[in-house]
């Protein structure tokens, strides 16, 4: 899954950002780190492209285009924009996710949500305390350096105007996690639904307050693995991770209201409390509870009552459901005889066994897992899959259709507000065919959107706020569909080799049969 994170910055130096990009930096302090020649150290491996900078740097670029419209002058001016895309750590294995298309995903992403502001576009290999995943850094300028189209999730003139400062707004995060969530689909990468919120609401405070506990905890475990003192605890936790783990657990086997706030307070002394329709956690040391909202959605009133009605569900019926939501994936037997034809030695030929038999043994294993006895219970079921995943692309290809559809309406939209003023103008202009030629490009968009509007008979001016709404929801829709499919379609392919595997495994029994049958005959 990718998400994105904001930060701004009021460094009045603006060649910082481009340093700790290309230079190893401490993960704590932030300071730079410095090899044995007291020389910084510069990252092992990046990309780096700069965006609207011209020939000059991106500090440059910034530096002008301050001067140029005499703003950031303040020491309390934000002065850049520092966006983070990351994603998925099993994008790089499972879908061929690597630093160049990252980097090309990123330059990508920034054209389209940052135009006209100078720009750098970083990405790295690894994330913070060795996660691994792949992420882009995005830095942007504060001030736009030129008038840009009005797209449709601008709200007032500032947002596209030369000269303006950039608003990172709650609804500008909002599109951006809808862009983020398009771009991983289209490039066909791992993704959740960044608009439903968080299952772990975890903070910035929090992250580094977890970061530095651990390093204290590790200190004072060196000292105590130096002394002979035996070691109790390697990971730090802090009190709402604690709390969340704890919650969790109760939550896995609870089955009613009362019974998970029952073993709440039975096994860990959490006070459930309800206010205002909203849950709140209260652990015994503390006076104050926490609500569910600073804990994460994972955690409210309406998604507790979902897993426990769906507790209470599996209870009753005793259904077998998956338990491994990443099973192994089954390969197809390998034909040992034709491999052994073809040059092969006896070495592959004993490790082709030991391969065929664990492949059987995971195959049987998905049979068992989807409740499949009889060949034809398993024609039924991957018949049944590849509905299943036929009929899931298809609506997201209408889904996709229709967010199309919807980001043209927006567009046009959009150039009509705009450039409404310069057809009206036209006509009360004393010189018409000069401020006309003048402003070819805005009447021009201008009559495009209102001949849109006819071709589509449309009435009335659509609302950009309700476009955007709308266009949110079926980015929505479209991540469970495409997350359906994903998983349908997989299921579809492991039965569909299990099948394949007992089919080879048959005839392979068939010809043994045959061969036993002839010896038999011969000593006759």
């Amino acid at each position: 899954m990718a998400t994105i994170k904001h930060t701004s910055s009021k460094n009045s130096d603006l060649s910082a950002a481009e340093r700790y990009l290309t230079f190893q930096h401490n993960e704590y302090t932030g300071l730079p780190s410095w090899d044995e020649h007291g020389q910084p150290k510069l990252r092992e491996n990046y990309l780096l492209d700069t965006l609207e900078c011209g020939e000059n740097t991106f500090a440059m670029a910034c530096l002008l285009a301050n001067r140029k419209y005499g703003k950031n002058a303040q020491a309390g001016d934000v002065k850049t924009h520092h966006y983070i895309i990351s994603f998925d750590p099993r994008d790089a294995t499972d879908n061929g996710l690597t630093l160049e298309k990252a980097q090309t995903l990123g330059l990508q992403f920034c054209k389209e949500n940052f135009p006209g502001h100078p720009a750098i576009v970083c990405a790295h290999p690894d994330g913070h305390n060795g996660a691994g995943n792949i992420h882009v850094h995005i830095v942007i300028s504060s001030l736009r350096i030129r008038e840009v189209e009005r797209r449709p999730h601008m709200e007032k003139p500032c947002d596209w105007q030369e000269g303006c400062k950039h608003r990172c707004t709650s609804a500008m995060l909002r599109h951006l996690r809808a862009e983020v969530m398009e771009l991983c689909q289209s490039a066909g990468l791992y993704q959740i639904d960044l608009l439903k919120g968080s299952g772990d609401r975890i903070t910035e405070r929090e992250y580094w307050a977890q970061r530095r506990g651990q390093r204290r905890l590790d200190y004072a475990n060196a000292k105590d693995a130096a002394s002979g003192l035996p070691i109790r605890q390697t990971k730090y936790e802090t009190e709402k991770a604690v709390l969340r783990k704890n919650i969790r657990s109760v939550l896995r086997k609870a089955t009613s209201l009362e019974d998970f706030s029952a073993q709440l307070l039975q096994e860990h002394g959490i006070a459930l409390t309800e206010s205002r329709g909203r849950f709140s956690y209260r652990t015994a040391d503390r006076i104050k509870p926490i609500t569910s909202r600073k804990l994460g959605d994972d955690f409210s009133k309406e998604r507790v009552l979902a897993i426990l009605a769906e507790n209470a569900e599996h209870q009753k019926t005793a259904a077998l459901h998956r338990t491994d939501p990443t099973p192994d994936k089954v390969s197809r037997l390998i034909d040992i005889q034709a491999k052994l034809a073809s040059g092969k030695g006896a070495g592959y030929e004993r490790w082709a066994k030991v391969f065929n038999l664990k492949q059987l043994s995971k195959s049987v294993a998905l049979l068992s897992e989807y409740g499949v006895h009889t060949e034809a219970e398993l024609a039924n079921q991957i018949s049944r899959f590849k509905t299943e995943s036929s009929e899931s692309l298809a609506v997201v290809k209408d889904l996709e259709n229709r967010i199309g559809e919807n980001r043209e309406r927006s567009r046009h939209v959009s150039a009509y507000l705009q450039n409404r003023k310069f057809a009206q103008q036209v006509k009360t202009a004393k010189k018409s065919e000069a401020f006309r030629e003048l402003h070819r490009a805005e009447l021009t968009a201008y009559q495009a959107a209102a001949a849109y509007f006819k071709a589509h008979n449309i009435q009335k001016l659509p609302s950009l706020k309700q476009l955007k709404a709308e266009r949110e929801e079926l980015i929505s829709e479209k991540a469970q569909f495409y997350q359906k499919y994903r998983e349908t379609r997989k299921a579809w392919l492991d039965l569909s080799t299990a099948q394949q595997n007992l089919e080879a495994l048959h005839r392979a029994e068939g010809r043994r049969e045959m061969t036993r049958g002839g010896l038999h005959e011969l000593d006759k």
